[in-house]
């Protein structure tokens, strides 16, 4: 890799500014997806030899944790809680007609990458539960009707078209 690209000296200087420490692990990833969107396989070998670790314990912290991606996400992204309080309330119907309406699995994106469905276990807002994340804005007490008009908003098909 070439430090030609600015997200790449970003990142080398989250690096330095962690001193190259292993426990500062868990950071440089959130850094580095903050920077690319998700972790390629160049960024995780880039950060295991910077932090001096085997890339199997830098492959198995980011798989470990939901937070991290491995795909390029879409242009919005849909996050649905699947957390105990969620689910009680009802989480898989609002993800089943996500999944329906916009044709797309959960870990997946569209075909034409206009939209991700990501699933996480828990974003630690269970009053208001169900939660559901689309671009970064937490939708409380969702309800599948209220989900379903949000999206269909912020992809542009206001009367229900497919993306």
């Amino acid at each position: 890799m070439t430090t030609q690209d600015p997200r790449l000296e970003a990142l080398d200087k989250s690096i330095e500014e962690h001193g190259r420490r292993p426990s500062a692990l868990l950071e440089v990833l959130q850094r580095a997806q903050d920077l690319y969107g998700f972790l390629e396989r160049d960024i995780l070998i880039h950060i295991s030899k910077a932090l001096n670790l085997p890339p199997s314990r830098t492959y198995g912290a980011a798989t470990f944790y939901n937070l991290f991606r491995f795909r390029k996400p879409g242009e919005h992204v849909v996050t649905p809680c699947l957390g105990t309080a969620c689910y009680v309330k009802g989480v898989e119907e609002i993800v089943s007609a996500i999944e329906e309406e916009f044709c797309v699995e959960r870990g997946q994106s569209t075909a034409d990458g206009r939209l991700s469905l990501f699933v996480t276990r828990c974003i630690g807002a269970c009053a208001m539960a169900p939660n559901v994340v689309l671009d970064g804005e937490v939708i409380g007490k969702a309800t599948k009707e209220a989900v379903l008009e949000r999206m269909r908003r912020s992809l542009g098909g206001g009367n229900g078209e497919r993306v």
